[in-house]
């Protein structure tokens, strides 16, 4: 009883540590950011001009940007991230699909920088030689309109995100299946159902949690995602409707200017920025929250 209660003192003193680091954490961007907040206040956020140069600092382009990137790349890979689980899980041979889970692990931990080198010499040409001369048909459509010139844009930035996202939806999904009590799914089969009626009716309901989290999981690591995006999206703190124009995430503008702002009214309006996206990473989690309390 006292090992247990002692066990349970560590525990609690742990969990307390690390959400008062997080609290810190969260309290030190508040500081640094203050001459940002002073100078502009509420205007920074909606400012579309970036120019260190005359002190100018808007965080629009860059607001803009992640969550385009984002949640376009969300789009694009969670259908595959899930289907792929189906496969893997319901239809597919258990010893060939404990090889692809595996393989999908690995890709899973390729470091970005790498993915990034792909992207600039293999997916980069490919959006500008062949994926926009395609879509031209739609050039009516303002997401896409022509505008690329060098293939560096918002389109690239969401493929490269799409690669890195899709195994967490995959693994996650298919791990949930695996645990789907086969007496529901043989139920079903005994009252005369399809594997797709038992996929849809009773899989895939019992694990919507499951979906959930991993997919929130996948959104966060896209908002954090800093080199690969760096290396295809452009760098320009522009908004724009079309993707194949180039664009700004706020993960790639600190990580390319703060090591090089010098004013002091530069280097806060980074940490502002860093402030914005925890925000908007906190804020995904509390909708992830509440979707599986609903549930």
């Amino acid at each position: 009883m006292r090992s247990k209660k002692i066990f349970d003192i560590i525990t609690l003193f742990f969990s307390l540590s690390y959400l008062a680091i997080f609290l810190l954490f969260l309290f030190e961007f508040a500081i640094n950011s203050q001459l940002t907040w002073k100078m502009y206040g509420f205007q920074f956020i909606i400012g579309t001009r970036w120019d260190p140069n005359k002190n100018i600092f808007g965080a629009l382009p860059f607001i803009y940007g992640t969550i385009v990137t984002s949640a376009l790349s969300l789009a694009l890979s969670f259908p595959i991230g899930i289907g792929t689980a189906i496969f893997l899980s319901e239809v597919i041979d258990q010893r060939i699909s404990e090889l692809l889970t595996e393989v999908i692990e690995l890709i899973a931990g390729i470091p970005s920088v790498v993915i990034g080198l792909w992207g600039i010499f293999y997916l980069v040409p490919f959006v500008k030689n062949f994926l926009e001369p395609m879509l031209s048909c739609l050039s009516f459509i303002p997401l896409f309109s022509s505008q690329g010139v060098s293939g560096l844009s918002v389109m690239s930035a969401i493929l490269v995100l799409s690669f890195m996202i899709t195994p967490f939806i995959a693994v996650t999904t298919k791990s949930a299946l695996d645990s789907v009590p086969e007496d529901l799914k043989e139920a079903m089969y005994s009252l005369g159902a399809h594997k797709y009626e038992v996929i849809t009716y009773v899989s895939l309901p019992y694990i919507k949690k499951a979906i959930v989290s991993g997919t929130m999981l996948a959104f966060g690591r896209a908002f954090g995602e800093t080199m690969a995006v760096t290396m295809v999206i452009g760098n320009m703190p522009t908004i724009a409707l079309s993707l194949f124009s180039p664009g700004y995430t706020i993960p790639a503008v600190i990580a390319n200017e703060l090591t090089e702002a010098i004013a002091q009214l530069h280097i806060s309006s980074l940490i502002f920025l860093a402030l914005i996206l925890e925000i908007m990473s906190i804020t995904t989690i509390f909708v992830e929250r509440l979707i599986i309390r609903k549930w």
